[in-house]
């Protein structure tokens, strides 16, 4: 089987665990440009990136249809070089993130969707706003003032444990929250409505706890090359 074939292949897979109105955003870092136009060629629109000079690589090498989402922790002095074209900032982070997003899409005449960032997992290492920080930021009100960005949803990850009962719950977490504060603050905006959270490893638990965007990479692409 061809290195296109095999990645179509588990695309497709991937695909048929999916409900109508869950989305697949095929996670590329570190893989090689060949493989994403395989993934593309079998339909694959959406792909996540994660550093900023790939992206920009990549974005200005394949077809202008894909939707690029980075999905890593951005610094603020890099939101700069991928505003003029990326789709979706998938972990918005801090306040201090969203207030240079929102000026550096000014700067492009653009409106850029973003995710808030949820830390529920018991990592340390995670970023992201707690459900009560982030609910805080919400109520104080100043980001209705930020009009060229659109918060879209919320994004979270699961612990990196073997403990199915804990991923669900942090699942099940994130999805209380996103309902509170949908109620709460985006009772009106359609537009509120991603829930971005599984992986690889545990995106069909994701889906039952109501993921509408998973993020697969080594599903797809097998393991990485840091060396791309």
């Amino acid at each position: 089987m061809s290195r296109s074939s095999e990645i179509a292949g588990r695309i497709e897979a991937v695909r048929r665990q999916l409900p109508d109105g869950t989305r697949l955003v095929a996670v590329s870092k570190y893989h090689p440009e060949e493989d994403l136009l395989a993934a593309y060629g079998a339909g694959q629109r959406i792909f996540g990136e994660s550093h900023v000079q790939e992206l920009t690589r990549k974005h200005e090498a394949l077809p202008a249809d894909i939707e690029w989402h980075f999905i890593g922790h951005l610094q603020t002095n890099k939101v700069k070089y991928i505003a003029p074209f990326v789709s979706m900032i998938d972990a918005v982070d801090s306040w201090h993130l969203m207030v240079e997003i929102n000026r550096q899409a000014e700067k492009c005449g653009r409106v850029i969707p973003v995710l808030l960032e949820l830390h529920i997992a018991e990592e340390e290492t995670k970023y992201g706003f707690s459900p009560v920080a982030c609910r805080e930021m919400l109520a104080e009100g100043a980001w209705r003032d930020l009009r060229h960005i659109r918060i879209a949803g919320l994004m979270m990850m699961a612990s990196n444990v073997d403990d199915e009962a804990q991923i669900r719950q942090e699942f099940l977490t994130a999805r209380q929250c996103f309902d509170e504060l949908k109620s709460a603050f985006f009772a009106d905006d359609a537009g509120f409505s991603e829930r971005s959270w599984g992986m690889t490893h545990d995106y069909p638990l994701a889906v039952e706890c109501g993921s509408t965007m998973v993020r697969v990479g080594t599903g797809i692409f097998g393991e990485r090359n840091y060396f791309v």
